[in-house]
């Protein structure tokens, strides 16, 4: 099937991705061993999901046995501004690059259903389509695929799009030919690691989730533990300091799906405008975001981590206003904010933190 397989990719291209590798479901063997160490460490923390499915995680095939092959996609996603600019700007929060525009689940699935149908019209088969909907472990799978591999950070980097890239995939019953796995190009590079601003790395090539700032402002629910919210800095959604500093980003290439671009009010928003939002509001000014799925409560409470790390006392009413909120993790971060710009007294953009500057 060797020129079905050159349509594909053809197809694949056409279709907005970037990059396009196959595998077999199987080839992660490694990965039942990883998932079991991360789980028994605690490393998790509050992602309960991870552990209710890790026997699919640990083995794609069983969550479909029919299926013989697995096409990995890569779509780029790279931003046209420096994405750590934003941290220096301590009145203003600083959203990951990913979550700056439309949620990509929504753009990456519809790309790939149209892929999918294109095979069926070609070749026949069964076909299903995951972009981070279920317990597949993508980034494992992009590795024995070819597409990149998972550098000492975790995140998967490739050669030719660099760190900054959505992963999708097909599985498919049709035996299309494969593609050699990727090796690690990492060497003796630590970026990643030391300009972690929490050090979520116990060590190479592991994540301890619950010290991740991308864990803690998104997934974690209730108050974040006090020793690491002065890491934070001003950092209201997600992190990416340690994708940012890969050497391998100088072959990005800058996203073509506009969706991706950044939105003028995602970059460097108001501190003071966000903290403001109700539920209602924040709902309206998220629509269509993967923002909107942590909700307001959640996302406040992040903004208020930001103001008492911000050093701007003119921030103080607002944090004052929210001590008495519905919410009683807004509430705790609302008076953690107004004790820290009380302790500090300091002229607004005057703190500094590990990981701050740009």
């Amino acid at each position: 099937m060797t020129g079905l397989k050159q349509r594909l990719v053809a197809q694949a291209l056409a279709e907005g991705f970037d990059d396009c590798r196959l595998c077999r479901p199987w080839d992660v063997g490694h990965v039942p061993e990883r998932l079991a160490a991360f789980l028994a460490r605690g490393y998790h923390g509050q992602m309960d999901w991870l552990e209710a499915r890790s026997d699919w995680r640990g083995a794609p095939q069983v969550l479909w046995p029919e299926a013989r092959t697995v096409i990995m996609l890569g779509e780029s996603y790279t931003p046209k501004e420096d994405p750590l600019a934003g941290l220096a700007k301590r009145d203003c929060g600083n959203v990951s690059v990913y979550a700056r525009n439309k949620d990509y689940h929504d753009t990456v699935k519809k790309r790939l259903k149209r892929l999918a149908r294109w095979l069926i019209a070609e070749a026949g088969g069964e076909v299903k389509v995951f972009v981070d909907t279920a317990p597949v472990p993508e980034k494992p799978l992009a590795e024995a695929a070819g597409l990149g591999w998972q550098g000492k950070h975790t995140n998967l980097v490739s050669r030719h799009l660099g760190s900054w890239f959505f992963i999708g995939s097909v599985f498919t019953t049709l035996e299309l030919d494969t593609d050699p796995a990727e090796v690690d190009h990492c060497g003796s590079c630590r970026a990643c690691l030391d300009i972690c601003p929490t050090d979520a790395f116990p060590a190479t090539y592991q994540l301890d989730a619950r010290r991740c700032i991308s864990y803690l402002t998104i997934e974690h629910k209730g108050p974040v533990d006090e020793a690491l919210r002065p890491a934070l800095g001003n950092r209201i959604y997600g992190c990416d300091d340690c994708l940012a500093v890969c050497p391998w980003n100088k072959f990005a290439v800058e996203a073509r799906e506009v969706k991706y671009h950044a939105r003028p009010d995602l970059v460097s928003p108001p501190l003071a405008e966000l903290a403001r939002l109700d539920d209602a509001g924040f709902r309206a000014r998220f629509s269509g975001s993967p923002i909107k799925r942590i909700g307001r409560d959640r996302f406040v409470r992040n903004v208020l981590y930001a103001i008492g790390n911000s050093g701007d006392r003119a921030l103080r009413p607002v944090a004052q206003g929210l001590c008495e909120d519905a919410d009683a993790a807004v509430r705790d971060a609302a008076r953690w904010a107004v004790m820290r710009l009380d302790a500090t007294g300091a002229a607004p953009g005057s703190a500094t933190t590990k990981g701050m500057t740009s």
